[in-house]
């Protein structure tokens, strides 16, 4: 070989050499600034209201992570969890919830917060259950009048509780005044207020929206409860627990209840959820 040739794949070795060196820099440079990510799957009901761009943000600004959020309904986000698509989960179906940990899928549920379910609809309420005090009794009284309802129609918390109410009534809801949308709660509301329908939702969503609406509460009915939950690490080993556990720690605590608690006061004039992981917060003034 000529010392020419030589010298030139010395070079060239160099050259290699040099440049996977500063790439691997690069690589480990590229990985140290990369944030932790969680993955919370939730209800659209949570989602549509606005909290989590609330409740989120300072707990991604102390533990220097993302939260990426799946808003879905509340079966959907519980079929997401038991593939392993996800971290932890915020939803809204105790009886459900209950099962997932009891098979294992999940650790335990840890209380969040409340508010309720209502009944919203026209102000001309065609069906006339305005004033009325259960839901059973307005959902007979609609569909007697055949008034066009909508339902979420998506396995949520809020639809299995629509279905309790009816499946009580002794109703199977069928026909042109009974429609399915297929869509989260903020999508369902719209429609509703299309149609001049009636609907059922939990009001943190409806207050988020009340402004867009030409819709009206008619019917409170009962509490509706959120849980968080973490999956498990034992069925689930490339999940971020730790980051999960964190979240929860951080959204049960005080500063996330405070934040629950005070969310929608200022803009709504009432506060779109009521917190339950921390005695004392609903009294305090």
């Amino acid at each position: 070989m000529l010392r020419w040739q030589k010298t030139l794949m010395i070079i060239l070795v160099l050259m290699t050499i040099s440049y996977l060196f500063f790439s691997g820099i690069v690589l480990i440079l590229a990985g140290r600034g990369k944030k932790p990510q969680l993955t919370l799957a939730t209800t659209t009901s949570v989602q549509d209201s606005g909290l989590l761009d609330v409740l989120l943000s300072p707990f991604e600004a102390e533990n220097r992570c993302r939260v990426k959020v799946i808003g879905v309904g509340t079966g959907q986000a519980i079929r997401l969890a038991k593939e392993g698509n996800v971290d932890v989960i915020l939803v809204h179906d105790p009886p459900q919830e209950e099962m997932f940990v009891e098979e294992g899928y999940g650790v335990r549920r840890y209380n969040v917060m409340y508010n309720d379910f209502v009944i919203v609809g026209p102000e001309e309420d065609p069906a006339d259950i305005k004033g009325g005090r259960e839901g059973v009794k307005a959902l007979k009284e609609i569909a007697t009048s055949k008034s066009t309802f909508i339902s979420r129609g998506d396995d949520s918390g809020t639809h299995r509780k629509e279905r309790e109410l009816w499946k009580v009534a002794g109703i199977k809801p069928c026909g042109g005044w009974y429609i399915e949308a297929g869509t989260g709660m903020a999508g369902t509301l719209r429609i509703a207020n299309e149609r001049r329908a009636y609907t059922l939702t939990d009001r943190g969503t409806y207050l988020a929206h009340r402004k867009e609406l030409d819709l009206t509460i008619l019917i409170e009915e009962d509490e509706n409860l959120y849980s968080i939950i973490p999956l498990s690490k034992e069925k689930y080993p490339h999940i971020n627990y730790q980051l999960a556990m964190k979240l929860i720690g951080f959204i049960t605590g005080v500063e996330g209840q405070v934040i629950i608690r005070t969310y929608g006061q200022k803009e709504y004039g009432q506060p779109l959820f009521f917190p339950l992981a921390v005695s004392g917060l609903i009294e305090e003034k």
